[in-house]
């Protein structure tokens, strides 16, 4: 089944789509020091948030999705759909375009 979370209202991803937003970059260094916006680059890692139930294979079988909301993944720099949600930036992928599941080691 779906899984959304309540601030993304009316948002739930179909079939094998994942809905994810970007982890954002820390802007101070450990030492306290704060780095200006323009030098923060993007980071590949990503939450995700909500999930499609998954997609049918050709025998009619349903294939769910291979994580779930709340895990932590590896996205590509490029792709995915960007959707955007009064201020937050959301992006939606299929589950075959995620890179790999970061675990809490």
């Amino acid at each position: 089944m779906a899984t959304t979370l309540r601030s993304i209202r009316g948002l739930t991803p179909l079939l094998d789509r994942i809905l994810v937003q970007r982890v954002k970059a820390e802007n101070k260094t450990a030492s306290g020091l704060y780095i200006p916006e323009k030098n923060v680059e993007k980071l590949n890692e990503a939450k995700v948030l909500a999930t499609g139930p998954g997609a049918f294979d050709q025998n009619g079988k349903l294939m769910p999705v291979s994580v779930k909301a709340g895990d932590r993944v590896l996205i590509p720099p490029f792709g995915g759909s960007t959707v955007k949600v009064g201020d937050e930036d959301y992006i939606l992928f299929r589950d075959h375009e995620i890179l790999a599941k970061i675990s809490e080691e």
